[in-house]
C-alpha cells in the first residue's frame, strides 16, 4: 500500500511539471494612495525575488516568473478587488504578493481569493481581523499583527516614562485594529488614552480634530494614521499649531517623505516598524544595487513573500494554490538548511532533492499559525530630521 501511495504521489509530482512554463505572479500594492511613496520598493523588492528564481534556470524543470503590478489605492476596496479580479481572470496569475494595506487585503481575500482558489502573502498586511478570518488555507503574511505591534508601542512609551498619551487613528481597518491593540496593551501597563478618535483621510483640514485631541491632553500623539494621507495631515495641523511636539509613529508613518514634507517639529519623536538586523537583511541590501532601499518599511517582508510563494510552488512541483498553500508553512520554519536572500537557487535545488530547508530570509521569518510573522521590530526615533534605528526587538 505504501509503495502504491508513493507512486501516486510521484505521478502527481511530475503531472503538475510538465514542462517549462512562464508563470506570473501578481504584485498587489497600493502604487497610488495613502503609503505610495513605500511601494515603489517593495515591488522592486519582490521582483527582485522573482528574477532571482526566474534567472536560476532552476524552477519547475526551467520555467520563468513573470510579475504583474496591480494596484489597491491601499485603502480602496472596489479598486483593490477590481485589480486582483483582473489578475486572476485576464492576466491568469498563479499566486498574489500582496495585497498591502489592510482594507485591500480583507476585500480580495473575500470577493477574489477565496472564490478563485488563489493565495496571497502579503508583507504588509496587519489587521488582527485576518488571525482569526476563515481563508481555507490561502491567505499568508511576512509581517507581524498588529495585536504584537500594539505590545511593543506599550512597551516603548512605558521605557520613556510616558503614562498619558492621545491617540488618532486613520477611519480604515489598519488603523482602528492598531489603536485598539495599541490602547489595550498601554493600559495593560498602567498608562492612559486620554483620548482615542478616528479621522478620515483624504481632508484639506484637521485643525478641529487636533484641537479636540489637544483638549484632551497627553505627553505624545499617537498617530496610527498612512504617510502619505490623514496620518501626515493630522501631524501638520498638530505642528503648525503646536498641540503637541512629540509624535509616536507606527509602521504606517515611517517614510522619509513625512521628515521632509514636514521638517520642522518632529524632532524626538518615535515610533516601531517591523524590521531586523539579521545577515540576511544586509545582504539584501548588497544586492539591491539601488533598486530598492531595505531599510523602507516591510520592503524585507516583500522580498520574503515573493521567494516563500515561489519556493513552494517548487516544493510542491505545482503552481496550483491547492498542491503548494500548504508548503508554505513548512518552509518558513525549521526544521532545514537555513536559506537567505541570495540563495533561492540553493533553495531549489535541495528541495527538489528532497532536502528540508528553513527559510530565514530578510526578515528573519518564522511563520506562526495561522500563517502569519511571530515578528521583529526595530525601534526608531527622529533626530537632526532624519530618520534613524536606535534599537531592535
Amino acid at each position: 500500500m505504501k509503495k502504491l501511495l508513493a507512486a501516486t504521489a510521484a505521478s502527481a509530482l511530475f503531472a503538475g511539471m510538465a514542462g517549462a512554463e512562464d508563470v506570473k505572479i501578481g504584485v498587489l500594492f497600493g502604487f497610488t494612495g495613502p503609503i505610495e511613496s513605500l511601494t515603489g520598493s517593495m515591488a522592486a523588492s519582490a521582483e527582485a525575488a522573482m528574477k532571482e528564481v526566474s534567472d536560476s534556470g532552476l524552477f519547475l524543470d526551467g520555467s520563468t516568473v513573470t510579475p504583474v503590478r496591480a494596484d489597491t489605492g491601499c485603502i480602496d476596496a472596489a479598486m483593490a478587488t477590481a485589480s486582483a479580479e483582473k489578475l486572476v481572470t485576464s492576466d491568469g496569475v498563479s499566486g498574489i504578493v500582496g495585497a498591502d494595506c489592510s482594507p485591500a487585503s480583507m476585500a480580495v481575500l473575500s470577493n477574489v481569493a477565496m472564490p478563485n482558489g488563489i493565495v496571497m502573502i502579503s508583507p504588509s498586511t496587519t489587521t488582527p481581523a485576518l488571525t482569526t478570518f476563515e481563508d481555507n488555507g490561502l491567505f499568508f503574511r511576512t509581517a507581524p499583527s498588529d495585536a504584537r505591534e500594539g505590545e511593543i508601542a506599550a512597551d516603548i512609551l512605558s521605557e520613556k516614562g510616558i503614562t498619558e498619551a492621545a491617540l488618532t487613528y486613520s477611519n480604515s481597518d489598519y488603523g482602528k485594529g492598531l489603536a485598539e491593540a495599541i490602547q489595550k496593551a498601554f493600559e495593560a501597563k498602567g498608562g492612559k488614552i486620554t483620548l482615542s478618535a478616528a479621522h478620515e483621510d483624504g481632508k484639506a483640514d484637521y485643525s478641529a480634530e487636533v484641537a479636540a485631541l489637544a483638549a484632551a491632553g497627553g505627553q505624545v500623539l499617537i498617530v496610527a494614521g498612512y504617510v502619505d494621507q490623514g496620518g501626515a495631515g493630522v501631524i501638520r495641523a498638530a505642528v503648525d499649531t503646536g498641540a503637541f511636539s512629540q509624535f509616536m509613529l507606527p509602521g504606517g508613518m515611517i517614510s522619509d517623505t513625512l521628515t521632509q514634507n514636514i521638517p520642522e517639529g518632529l524632532e524626538g519623536s518615535f515610533g516601531q516598524v517591523p524590521g531586523n538586523d539579521s545577515p540576511g537583511l544586509k545582504k539584501l541590501g548588497e544586492m539591491s544595487g539601488g533598486a530598492f532601499d531595505v531599510s523602507s518599511p516591510y520592503t524585507p517582508e516583500s522580498y520574503d513573500a515573493a521567494a516563500l510563494m515561489l519556493l513552494a510552488m517548487q516544493a510542491a512541483g505545482s503552481t496550483k494554490a491547492a498542491d503548494y498553500a500548504g508548503k508554505i508553512m513548512d518552509l518558513a520554519n525549521a526544521p532545514g538548511e537555513p536559506i537567505g536572500p541570495g540563495e533561492l537557487a540553493k533553495a531549489l535545488e535541495l528541495i527538489k532533492a528532497g532536502t528540508d530547508i528553513d527559510y530565514v530570509g530578510a526578515s528573519a521569518v518564522e511563520l506562526i499559525g495561522p500563517g502569519e510573522s511571530a515578528g521583529n521590530y526595530r525601534e526608531i526615533e527622529v533626530k537632526g530630521n532624519k530618520i534613524e534605528t536606535v534599537k531592535y526587538r
